[in-house]
């Protein structure tokens, strides 16, 4: 065992009170190794009734989560004592979303005990890789809101806050794409069916939750009038917890994810008359509520069951965090020294009116101490600025779903439209409609931004061009009422995720390099600057990178059958499939090189294009986007006189995935329409493993230009100011397809019938009508020109190997910023005002 790791496992002992456990006689032993294979070889008898012959692989990964669980629970009960009797003031994270991956090999690594337990596997003849690869990534989310919210648990237990993570436990996560004639087809995603030995389930923590009814009002014994809430449907929310491990840290966090079961009893009277499907019906109708993570909510019932998930999570999670809190105080003025709850995007906003409801209905305070509770209680971290994320519900719908909380969201809105904005702008009806909570143009419906505008103490945009545009663009009445309420906290991701867990050969250089402190001080990268220019670095840096190509070629043999050349440039767009990220774009520039190709041009830079990216499925341009790019890729790879281009659109794209693509990367395409990406993550792991960008300035593209330097990154396209005043003037696409004679060529061969499938269809026409006839809603033709001349830029920039090597370098060094450590640290002092804790 290395000296970091001994100095790791020495804060696994438990304290006197353990009476000697397992996980306490861990540090006692001399040989942690051989723990280790005793530990693991225990519980494949104990706990799967399997030897080491019979095991299969799966009961060999399970077996070795077991052994890291002893040590995990041994810090984690420690870490919670702690906690509870320092009383300590905790932030409760409620996000609907999260994508942890696998969690075996980060955990590993945490707790520095990685080495030890490859070793010993391999004594058991067993390839540790293989192991890891059993385990399925977790369900609980689906894009970068979901890394993000992982990433920042780890920083919170690495770096000792005190925090607790809510969210869904969802049975089929998203779901499982599959391509079918370049279709997606999308199929459960049965990540919970075998169970996860990282779970805890809490079954004394139960919560019940309350839908639809009635409200009515009646006199308590002291006279006063009170509502009753009667009629009402009760569903119980389940505790799971999974613990959050820290690198080389004394703190166990835990993530509690609320599965939906009935309150009622089976009804096995009904079941034995031979009514089975009647019987069954209550149970399942309650249950859907945390089978998938977003239901298609394009009709009513989807947007019913949408609103309901979001409810019936911060229901839980309010409830829990209340008897958290009289566990070890009695006097509710207390609430706000002790709980900062920070909204994670506008899904959980409604738990802002569930206290409110606790603390009037069930507490009995009066509407100004609960009300000023509240308003030191919550913040609210935006992450889009999309009209279509910032949840509007139907008032009709709402109030009838949960009729309490509409009417105090009416109470709320009365007392601010008459209060602060009354005073602000006396008798101004038109800033009254602006800011309303309750919108009161045609039906009504309740928006959710507005109210955490009103109610929260801070909000934060993730990026500072998107927390300008936070304040100047979509909240600028709310600003100008509550200006000190708007700050900016720029994203991050876990290094430990995003270079020692994804990219352990890059990990190894910097370890030998400059050592191994970057791995929880990121700022620490900043010592390969002066290596940029080292020729034998250089070299060191390149057989890295090509080791990573390697790996993910082989993979893209075995999932895709398409053979790639490690030696081209890898050109990757791995995010959500949004027209406003502008896959299409990058499709359009495909379409220019192949052109070229099959025109006879031999001057084309090898390249490889890589997409990895899900659509949600009542998104059908985004499905037409996956089509189009499959159609093309089919045509591009299957011509035996195109040796110059490749396109892998990649199936199911998710967590595991990523790790592979990431490192290998060469180009990180970040071409969203400037002014609609609030940040971007995956801008950031790809920049912190040695890809160089290639972007518009959006998000946090604007900061890695920054930081990087002008030289090192590819920078193109309109800005958001640019793009303002062309929308103003009355943008055209047919001007950009009259004056570029490339585009109108390509544009042209998307609308022949070139491209049209057996069947008939034609979603490259479907794709060109759209960017023409439909007004091209996010500039891609504005933006095209200057995209083609900047990737031919790339090109010429990466036959320079040595130039390249030096621009990747650079980045590498240069990203301390973009680490999740940094973002938390911001978070911690100048919104939740959170002391660290040391359970040691």
């Amino acid at each position: 065992m290395d000296e970091s790791n001994a100095s790791n496992c020495c804060l696994l002992s438990v304290d006197e009170e353990s009476n000697g456990s397992t996980s306490g006689n861990v540090v006692q032993m001399q040989d942690f190794q051989s723990w280790v294979k005793v530990s693991i070889v225990k519980h494949l008898q104990f706990d799967l009734a399997r030897d080491r012959v019979t095991a299969t692989p799966r009961d060999w990964w399970i077996a070795t989560c077991l052994m890291a669980k002893e040590i995990i629970m041994s810090q984690f009960i420690r870490t919670q004592k702690v906690h509870h009797t320092s009383n300590a003031r905790r932030v409760y994270y409620m996000s609907l979303e999260y994508l942890p991956g696998r969690l075996l090999k980060n955990n590993l690594i945490n707790l520095g005990i990685l080495e030890e337990t490859k070793k010993a596997l391999e004594m058991f003849g067993k390839n540790f890789d293989e192991i890891e690869a059993v385990e399925p990534d977790m369900g609980l989310g689906n894009g970068g809101l979901g890394r993000l919210a992982s990433c920042f648990q780890d920083s919170l237990a690495t770096l000792n806050y005190p925090a607790v993570a809510y969210g869904i436990h969802y049975e089929l996560g998203l779901f499982r794409q599959e391509f079918s004639d370049g279709k997606q087809v999308e199929k459960p995603d049965s990540w919970l069916m075998s169970g996860s030995p990282w779970e805890v389930c809490r079954p004394e923590n139960t919560q019940n939750v309350r839908l639809y009814g009635r409200v009515e009002y009646s006199y308590d014994s002291c006279g006063n009038l009170r509502p009753i809430w009667r009629d009402y449907e009760t569903i119980q929310g389940v505790p799971w917890d999974i613990s959050i491990v820290g690198y080389k840290s004394t703190t166990v966090n835990f993530m509690r994810l609320w599965e939906a079961r009935s309150a009622s009893e089976f009804d096995l009277k009904m079941f034995n008359e031979g009514r089975f499907f009647e019987a069954m019906e209550k149970q399942n109708k309650n249950e859907t509520i945390s089978k998938v993570l977003y239901p298609d909510d394009s009709t009513e019932g989807g947007k019913v069951l949408r609103l309901t998930q979001q409810y019936f999570f911060v229901s839980c999670s309010m409830q829990d965090i209340i008897r958290r809190f009289k566990n070890g105080n009695k006097n509710f003025d207390q609430f706000p020294e002790k709980v900062a709850i920070q909204l994670n995007d506008t899904h959980p906003i409604i738990a802002i009116v569930e206290l409110l409801r606790i603390l009037l209905d069930e507490e009995c305070f009066p509407w100004e101490k609960a009300w000023d509770i509240c308003r030191e209680t919550f913040s609210y971290t935006n992450h889009t600025l999309l009209a279509e994320a910032l949840e509007e519900w139907s008032a009709g719908m709402f109030e009838h779903l949960l009729p309490r909380h509409y009417q105090l969201i009416c109470e709320i809105n009365r007392r601010f439209l008459c209060g602060d904005v009354e005073q602000r702008w006396p008798c101004d009806d038109s800033k009254k409609r602006a800011l309303s909570i309750i919108s009161g143009d045609g039906m009504k419906v309740v928006r959710m931004a507005h109210l955490a505008a009103v109610c929260c103490k801070r909000i934060n945009g993730v990026a500072k061009m998107h927390s300008n545009l936070v304040k100047n663009s979509l909240f600028p009445l709310f600003n100008e009422l509550y200006p000190e309420k708007f700050t900016n906290v720029t994203n991050g991701v876990t290094p430990r995720m995003w270079i020692r867990c994804c990219n352990p050969n890059l990990s190894k250089l910097l370890d030998r390099s400059i050592g191994m402190e970057w791995t929880s001080d990121l700022w620490k990268l900043r010592d390969l600057e002066k290596l940029a220019d080292n020729a034998i670095f250089q070299q060191k840096f390149l057989e890295v990178k090509q080791l990573n190509k390697l790996k993910f070629a082989k993979m893209v043999a075995a999932l895709c059958s398409i053979e790639i050349d490690p030696n081209s440039l890898f050109d990757v767009q791995i995010k959500r499939l949004h027209e406003y990220k502008r896959q299409h774009l990058n499709l359009l520039h495909i379409l220019s090189l192949y052109k070229r190709v099959i025109g006879g041009r031999r001057d084309i830079v090898p390249r490889t294009f890589i997409f990895g990216a899900k659509a949600a499925p009542g998104y059908h341009m985004a499905k037409r986007i996956i089509h189009a790019i499959n159609i093309v890729a089919g045509e591009v790879n299957n011509n035996p006189n195109n040796d110059k281009i490749r396109v892998v659109f990649l199936p199911n794209y998710n967590v595991s995935l990523a790790n592979v693509i990431v490192p290998a990367a060469d180009l990180s395409e970040q071409i969203s329409m400037a002014g609609k990406e609030a940040s971007g993550t995956g801008n950031m792991k790809l920049t912190m493993n040695g890809a160089c960008t290639i972007c518009t300035l959006d998000g946090a593209n604007v900061e890695i230009k920054e930081e990087v330097g002008d030289e090192n990154i590819f920078v193109f396209g309109h800005t958001e100011e640019e793009l303002k005043f062309l929308k103003n003037r009355g943008y055209n696409p047919y001007d950009y397809y009259s004056n570029d004679d490339e585009l109108r060529s390509i544009l042209d061969w998307m609308a022949s019938n070139y491209f049209v499938t057996k069947s008939g269809e034609a979603p490259l026409r479907d794709l060109r009508d759209s960017l023409l006839d439909g007004g091209d809603p996010f500039f891609a033709l504005a933006d095209f020109e200057d995209y083609a001349k900047t990737q031919n830029i790339v090109a010429r920039e990466f036959e320079n190997k040595a130039g390249w090597a030096k621009k990747a370098i650079l980045n590498v060094a240069r990203s301390g910023k973009f680490s999740s450590d940094r973002a938390i640290v911001d978070y911690a002092e100048r919104i939740w005002n959170l002391p660290q804790i040391d359970p040691k």
